[in-house]
């Protein structure tokens, strides 16, 4: 990585989803996950949006608008939760009811590729 880099979050499982308006450029946000134990319940995180993506051989680092940056795992594709898929779900039906459109995306997507070009300089 070219940077130190501080870990804001390092969710159980994790999706991008491509969040289109229909009037602008879209934007991509990661949607992370946690499975609860006994004591605590599974819970589920929305970042501020991608800004950048850097890569190491085990994780992606994705950097939000915000400063956070999410650690996930490349093995760890996926939502992992039913309640995380419900919160998802559910997300993008009340999206498409106000004209937006959110799609998680394929795992195989080229994340550096697709999010390192809007990249502000």
């Amino acid at each position: 990585m070219s940077k130190e880099i501080n870990i804001s979050e390092t969710p159980d499982k994790w999706v991008v989803v491509k969040v289109d308006n229909n009037t602008d450029t879209p934007f991509y946000k990661v949607f992370a996950t946690w499975e609860g134990g006994y004591l605590n319940g599974d819970r589920w995180k929305v970042n501020s949006g991608i800004k950048s993506v850097e890569s190491d051989d085990d994780y992606y680092y994705f950097i939000g608008y915000s400063g956070s940056c999410y650690k996930c795992s490349k093995k760890r594709y996926g939502i992992g939760t039913s309640y995380g898929e419900e919160v998802l779900h559910s997300m993008i039906e009340n999206a498409s009811k106000i004209n937006i459109t959110m799609s998680i995306l394929s795992e195989d997507t080229e994340w550096k590729e697709l999010l390192n070009q809007n990249k502000d300089e």
